[in-house]
């Protein structure tokens, strides 16, 4: 088990940013094997919301489906969430649910326990599509999309820095299957 804080700052109105220091050792599991901390909880308000809950309130699968389409073309740009600047995978993830007033995780590895897992040939629009990084060799989330349609083929919408550059869909070919981990429904 690995020693950990965890900062969370909030903007407030006013422009000044409150920092809390949350110090625990029963919400981390450490990966040993490739030191990496996952987070499994989330700060929300002052409760802390266990990993694997996501409140989706009463917003539907093709609602959140929908309204990520009209970001496509949006550019990639690491560690952003803002579409006048661009999208890195998870910071799009986290663009789409919060305009749904959504909270979920802003890192790809922390929705390693998140949702429910289903099958690829089971997923449907909405449900969560995860991989590796491009490093295949590193097996833990570095990559994600949004399962669009599941009919013949399995498409899911992503922003990724590769060959499209930015938020498009993509089909669930050779590449990303060598590199796919797991589906989840956090609806």
């Amino acid at each position: 088990m690995f020693a950990s804080c965890i900062y969370v700052s909030q903007e407030k109105p006013d422009g000044t940013k409150d920092t809390v220091e949350i110090v625990t050792d029963d919400t981390l599991n450490a990966m040993s094997d490739s030191a990496v901390l996952l987070v499994d909880t989330l700060r929300s308000d002052s409760l802390m919301i266990p990993a694997g809950s996501i409140e989706t309130k009463n917003v539907q699968p093709a609602q959140v489906v929908e309204f990520a389409k009209t970001l496509i073309g949006v550019p990639y740009k690491y560690a952003s969430t803002d579409p006048k600047q661009g999208f890195d995978c998870s910071g799009f993830i986290t663009y789409v649910f919060n305009h749904f007033g959504i909270i979920v995780p802003r890192s790809s590895i922390d929705f390693t326990n998140v949702g429910t897992e289903v099958l690829v040939e089971a997923a449907k629009p909405g449900d969560l599509i995860l991989f590796t990084g491009t490093d295949s060799t590193e097996k833990f989330i570095g990559h994600m999309g949004i399962v669009v349609t599941n009919q013949g083929q399995l498409e899911f919408i992503h922003s990724t820095s590769g060959k499209k550059y930015g938020v498009t869909i993509t089909p669930l070919n050779d590449y990303y299957r060598s590199r796919y981990v797991k589906t989840v429904r956090v609806f």
